[in-house]
């Protein structure tokens, strides 16, 4: 095990032998690649590759961040005020994808649309900066779900030091935990669209409507947690350890008052609880088929 200081708290934080190698490889990808422009969203694997970018490389590593209908506003500047809160500026960039008919579509490949929407926004701002990279926070555990802007990143080029460093999510929590990011346990986070089943189209009243939803959810003490948008049925989940406190009479009122206030006709809760992308399962069922 090997011993490191903690970032902000003069603590000892440690890491395995495994994690550590990693770390270190990581640092090596970024020294290499000299200059990078992070495609930045405040979650723990961004803000990570961000961190450690910035440590390496110094000013030859720039953050930028979209804003579009499909994040909460306040995200975007919780996000710009954590880097900021590690001493980095990051670029406010404006991405266009629900002008996109093919992103609206919302067919099986609109995280692909999205990607290419946002790559074509990043790579006039690194040539402006002179910096041959763009990277993202794609990691080793990202390498087994469906996840079209994959794709997208490889047709403009963009690298994930993360994946190139085998670092999966219990990892890059670890090192951010170490290193004092402050989002280093923040729960997993996606664009309001992963909501959306596929077919049915994206447009900003749906959004707005799961970013409420979601808002209240939060404020209610629920931690990691979806409202998955089926026209006017919202069908929750939440972790199972949680799920006891979501049946509480007292709240499942106050959430099924809450969300058809909002416009839900019908409040369910998914028995299976949270998983990530559990929209993708019927489509990689019919596919199988």
């Amino acid at each position: 095990m090997l011993n490191t200081p903690h970032a902000n708290s003069g603590d000892v934080a440690t890491l395995d032998t495994e994690t550590q190698a990693k770390y270190e490889r990581l640092q090596a990808i970024l020294r290499e690649m000299e200059a990078v422009l992070v495609a930045y969203s405040g979650g723990v694997d961004s803000a990570l590759l961000l961190k450690v970018a910035h440590d390496v490389l110094g000013e030859r590593a720039i953050g930028a961040i979209a804003a579009s209908p499909a994040y909460a506003n306040e995200e975007t500047e919780e996000a710009i005020a954590t880097a900021q809160q590690m001493g980095i500026v990051v670029q406010r960039i404006d991405t266009h994808e629900l002008d996109d008919e093919r992103y609206v579509a919302n067919d099986v490949n609109r995280c692909y649309f999205c990607k290419t929407e946002l790559f074509t926004q990043l790579e006039p701002l690194a040539k402006a900066y002179h910096v041959r990279y763009i990277v993202y926070g794609l990691n080793q555990d990202d390498l087994g779900d469906f996840r079209p802007g994959q794709r997208a990143a490889r047709e403009f080029g963009v690298r994930g030091p993360l994946r190139e460093a085998e670092m999966g999510k219990k990892e890059i929590r670890a090192v951010a935990h170490m290193l004092g990011v402050p989002v280093w346990d923040k729960p997993a986070m996606a664009c309001f669209s992963s909501r959306i089943p596929y077919g049915t189209k994206v447009d900003v009243a749906a959004l707005q409507m799961v970013y409420r939803a979601e808002k209240l959810l939060h404020e209610l003490g629920f931690h990691q947690l979806r409202v998955r948008h089926h026209d006017k049925i919202a069908r929750i989940e939440v972790e199972r350890s949680e799920m006891s406190r979501m049946l509480d009479e007292e709240i499942s009122r106050k959430v099924t008052d809450g969300l058809r206030k909002i416009g839900y006709l019908y409040v369910t809760l998914d028995l299976l609880g949270y998983r990530s992308g559990s929209l993708n399962e019927g489509f990689f069922k019919k596919k199988a088929q």
